[in-house]
């Protein structure tokens, strides 16, 4: 009889879901959050996702971008959003997110909609972390369930978000440190920068690839020949800042594993990208291993995802549920 339960316990713990829950202080995040008090909530948050990125393919990447860019800054709060107002200096300014930073109309329009359906119910914080998840699957990657039930800040920090985000130009180093800094480590690094399989780069982010990239006047070497001739057609010495680029330029709106291919093929588009595979061994096997295997990709992106949705959120009593998504609460 005691073996026949120990049985039923190991295969009910083999086959059960994988907890998504995470323990953050002052409470756990769940997926189950809204589920009394809206709803409704992934079914509208979703809707209008699939509506923008119809509309827009490049509105998936934003959506992700703005997620990972709001999480490395004082955790997943929802700070990004924020606009400039007596007290608040918005993180929109920052380097990394000046000019860049995109998609604040769509959460806009997901809060309305929400405040509309369960008012003062659902954070900004958690529709950015949805509207990832949604922009993912909808271009073809993969999904997981979204632990729910952060609360929104009522600050921003500017220097945190100069000096917290990792730089296209950083050193494969730097770039490590900054996620450590967040709980996150190689693993994460290599999983979380294929998400450029989908969306765009601006010529300024990686112009000194093709013209200087070491202060000698050099192209950098690590970076296909005909493929830089290529990008300098539109991306010139001087001028052209704003000139978008694929990231991936194979399957740029297609969330798949081509972008580690391209890595392998020296065609990476930011040095960000190609220092995974030149500068580390650890993440080279990573990237090998990805492009040969694109359901293991998906499946540690996935994790990953989760992992980094787990940054210091506020949770239980901590920050507020704001009605509008740019500013705090009077």
């Amino acid at each position: 009889m005691a073996q026949s339960i120990s049985i039923v316990l190991v295969l009910a713990i083999a086959f059960a879901p994988l907890c998504l829950c995470g323990k953050t202080t002052g409470g756990y995040l769940y997926p189950q959050f809204y589920d009394r008090s809206c709803p409704k909530a992934q079914e509208i948050v979703n809707s209008i996702v699939a509506k923008a990125v119809a509309k827009e393919a490049r509105m998936a990447a934003s959506l992700v971008r703005l997620h990972f860019h709001d999480c490395f800054v004082k955790g997943c709060d929802a700070s990004i959003l924020l606009d400039s107002s007596r007290g608040i200096i918005s993180e929109k300014g920052s380097n990394p997110n000046r000019n860049s930073a995109r998609g604040f109309e769509v959460i806009d329009e997901i809060k309305s909609a929400l405040e509309k359906e369960c008012p003062k119910t659902v954070s900004c914080a958690d529709i950015m972390a949805l509207a990832a998840r949604d922009s993912t699957v909808i271009t073809g990657g993969p999904s997981w369930e979204v632990p729910l039930g952060r609360r929104d800040s009522r600050g921003a920090s500017l220097s945190g978000s100069n000096s917290n985000i990792p730089a296209p130009n950083n050193t494969f180093q730097t770039i490590l440190t900054k996620f450590k800094l967040q709980g996150l480590g190689v693993v994460d690094l290599v999983a979380l920068s294929g998400s450029h399989t989908i969306g765009n780069a601006r010529c300024t982010s990686f112009r000194q690839r093709l013209y200087n990239q070491s202060g000698n006047g050099q192209p950098d070497s690590t970076l296909q020949q005909s493929f830089a001739a290529q990008l300098r057609t539109r991306c010139p010495r001087s001028g052209g800042d704003q000139n978008l680029f694929f990231l991936d330029f194979v399957s740029p709106t297609k969330f798949d594993n081509s972008y580690f291919n391209n890595i392998l093929a020296s065609k990476g588009l930011l040095s960000s990208d190609q220092v995974l595979l030149t500068n580390n061994e650890a993440s080279m096997e990573l990237v090998k291993k990805y492009a040969g295997n694109q359901e293991l990709f998906f499946e540690q992106f996935a994790k990953s995802m989760v992992k980094m949705g787990n940054i210091s959120p506020l949770t239980g009593y901590r920050g507020e549920i704001r009605k509008s998504c740019r500013k705090i609460n009077a």
